[in-house]
């Protein structure tokens, strides 16, 4: 991993078609899981990921290729701020099937060409390189809950 660059992935015993429809919410990975808008992802589209506890965060998607790959644009150290190629990172998400589930590897980049401090892209690097495992995990609980 470089100073710029985050990249996981995470097994999930879930098939394509439920991974993606939940990768495909707008700010699944930092909007309360109540505040989801529900839609499928949308080239060009923008929207607001509100969290309670973290604040507001705009999302623009970039790129939409079903059923395998997503990338959207957030300003994660600059909550509340209209987004700007400067404030933001591309979060880019490819699911590939891998036996009866699904590999989901998740790469966001651009923390070196942030405005502001060196010490607030260290640090938009290391809650990042925190939250993705957390975010990851919450995902594939909820990808692999039994279908209501």
């Amino acid at each position: 991993m470089s100073e710029d660059r985050i990249e996981r992935e995470t097994l999930i015993a879930a098939p394509l078609e439920r991974v993606w429809s939940l990768v495909a919410q707008p700010g699944f990975w930092v909007a309360d899981k109540a505040n989801l808008p529900g839609t499928v992802a949308k080239e060009g589209e923008s929207m607001v990921a509100k969290n309670a506890e973290y604040g507001d965060f705009p999302v623009r998607v970039e790129k939409v290729e079903p059923p395998t790959y997503l990338a959207y644009r957030w300003a994660s150290a600059f909550p509340g701020e209209e987004l700007r190629e400067e404030n933001s990172t591309l979060v880019e998400f490819t699911l590939t099937p891998e036996g009866d589930g699904t590999r989901l590897r998740v790469v966001e980049s651009g923390f070196a060409a942030l405005s502001g401090s060196e010490e607030l892209r260290g640090q938009a690097v290391k809650d990042n390189t925190v939250g993705w495992p957390q975010e990851l995990g919450a995902l594939k609980a909820r990808a692999e809950q039994p279908s209501a």
